[in-house]
């Protein structure tokens, strides 16, 4: 510890010998300092105060049908990147600027001092915002806010307005690419139907159709079973009335007809034309009988063909026997409705064999039924809910255009103080005057190193490493007194007429200030 208290009287011996160096520095900076501060140019600023009133009579009865942005988180972000590039580029336009930059990097200057002096500053949550800049024409400034206060207004609103034309653009773009896809999904749905008509008509009873196609049948199979046991009973009766064949010279007359065959034939004729006239052609009970009439035209060609070879075998009329002809016009009759029955069945068993052929694809045709209908129900919502959001965002626009996004309020319109803000000399005097002061300490200080002197015999003694027997102390005369008296009265002297210079211009910047005010 006593060696740095040592080195420290020692450094301030050195100072002390090397002070005069330090009292010309001090008098150059405190010079140099005033001189500067004097000549820096006075700033005015200009400001301005708005109120958002983000609050509307219309929002909270619109509440639930129009879309309700956060205008205050809104006006919250405006208010904090308001001071952009493109924004500070349109303000110095707009305050005429741009007018005293040349070229492109004067232009870029102009935007970088603007961008750094421009201040928006917000009161809290309470949605007041001052402007100001500050200028060294007070004019200058004041159209500067100006610009700045209507770029801040005209954001506000223009900016809502292109969100609210962007959101309507792209709602309706979708709303037309869901009407495509909705229009595609019921073409599929359509054509789905149609061709699986049969299928998906009734795919949840598809089961008990089956079994009401098998209850049908086995109905039509026992008609069926029961009209040829009939048939077969009226044969049999024929059968035991049928005359004997007599061996007689053929008549010519009679080769060209079978009575009996011929009775059946028109029996089915008459009831073809019958059930033409409560059928289609394709009916089972017609195709039947065409079918039956078919083989008794048949039966009696070949019936005639084995008459002309038998050469002259002739059966006897039975014509005038009511009891016979009754007989064999029942039993046209029942091979009629026995081929009727027949052809039912057979399209029972084709449709029963189909149904049940149809029911192992029904399970594949429903899942895919089921998942078209799950995508048109999805692309239909889909649509709906995109119609209900532009039908909100056209009333959120036009509740937009009536009350506004915000009403700014101008609470102080833009002035500019009467006197300069900026520099604040009588701060910047004292400072001036303290780095005056400091710097003729390190003058001195630097002189004394690079000239150094040894202020003691333990310093030659460190210094060389050789023993020091002694010191002569220098004895000064009474002249030596006297100049060394004058020269500390010079140089105290002359820190005092720093002091004293440093006062004045205090005195006089305050004096100045006090006029003005």
């Amino acid at each position: 510890m006593d060696e740095v208290i040592r080195q420290v009287l020692l450094t301030l011996a050195g100072v002390w010998r090397k002070r005069w160096y330090g009292l010309l520095a001090a008098w150059l900076v405190g010079i140099a300092g005033i001189f500067v501060i004097l000549s820096m140019p006075d700033k005015y600023e200009a400001s301005a105060r708005i109120y958002v009133d983000t609050q509307s009579v219309l929002r909270p009865l619109m509440s639930g049908i129009a879309v309700q942005p956060n205008v205050d988180q809104q006006i919250a972000i405006l208010s904090r990147t308001l001071i952009s590039r493109p924004n500070v580029q349109r303000l110095a336009r707009m305050a005429d600027l741009d007018l005293g930059a040349k070229t492109k990097e004067d232009m870029e200057r102009l935007v970088d001092g603007l961008m750094n002096s421009l201040e928006i500053k917000t009161a809290g949550r309470d949605n007041l915002y001052t402007l100001s800049y500050r200028d060294t024409q007070p004019e200058r400034a004041k159209r500067v806010v100006q610009s700045l206060v209507s770029i801040f207004v005209e954001s506000g609103i223009g900016d809502k307005r292109k969100d609210s034309d962007s959101a309507l653009k792209f709602i309706q773009e979708q709303i037309s690419s869901y009407e495509k896809k909705l229009e595609q999904a019921e073409d599929r749905l359509k054509d789905f139907k149609l061709k699986n008509m049969n299928l998906s008509e009734e795919g949840k009873n598809y089961f008990a159709r089956i079994s009401g196609a098998g209850t049908k049948l086995k109905d039509a199979q026992l008609e069926l079973r029961e009209a040829e046991d009939s048939r077969d009973v009226l044969k049999r009766e024929l059968e035991g009335e049928e005359p004997v064949m007599l061996s007689e010279a053929p008549d010519s007359g009679s080769l060209g007809s079978v009575p009996e065959i011929d009775s059946r034939i028109d029996a089915l004729k008459r009831n073809l034309d019958s059930l033409l006239l409560r059928y289609t052609a394709q009916h089972p009970d017609v195709v039947g009988t065409k079918k039956v009439i078919a083989e008794l035209e048949d039966q009696k060609r070949q019936e005639l063909k084995a008459r002309s070879k038998a050469g002259g075998a002739r059966m006897i009329s039975a014509g005038a026997d009511p009891v016979l002809q009754q007989l064999r016009m029942s039993l046209t009759e029942a091979d009629a409705n026995v081929a009727a029955l027949h052809a039912r069945v057979t399209e029972y068993e084709a449709r029963f064999d189909e149904l049940r052929n149809a029911a192992k694809q029904q399970p594949e045709i429903d899942a895919e039924f089921s998942k078209m209908n799950r995508d048109y129900d999805i692309q239909k919502k889909n649509y709906e809910a995109l119609v209900s959001r532009r039908e909100s965002a056209a009333m959120s626009e036009q509740m937009g255009s009536t009350t506004g996004v915000a009403d700014f309020r101008m609470i102080d319109p833009p002035r500019v103080s009467p006197k300069p803000v900026e520099p604040n000399r009588l701060l910047f005097l004292p400072l001036a005057l303290l780095g005056a002061l400091l710097s003729g300490m390190g003058i001195s200080f630097v002189a004394s190193q690079i000239w150094p002197v040894f202020i003691d015999c333990r310093s030659v003694r460190d210094l060389t490493g050789l023993p020091v027997l002694g010191g002569v102390s220098l004895l000064k005369d009474q002249t030596s007194v006297r100049q060394e008296r004058h020269r500390l009265m010079a140089f105290f002297a002359g820190l005092g007429g720093l002091f004293v210079s440093y006062g004045a211009a205090l005195l006089f910047l305050w004096l100045a200030t006090a006029r003005n005010t």
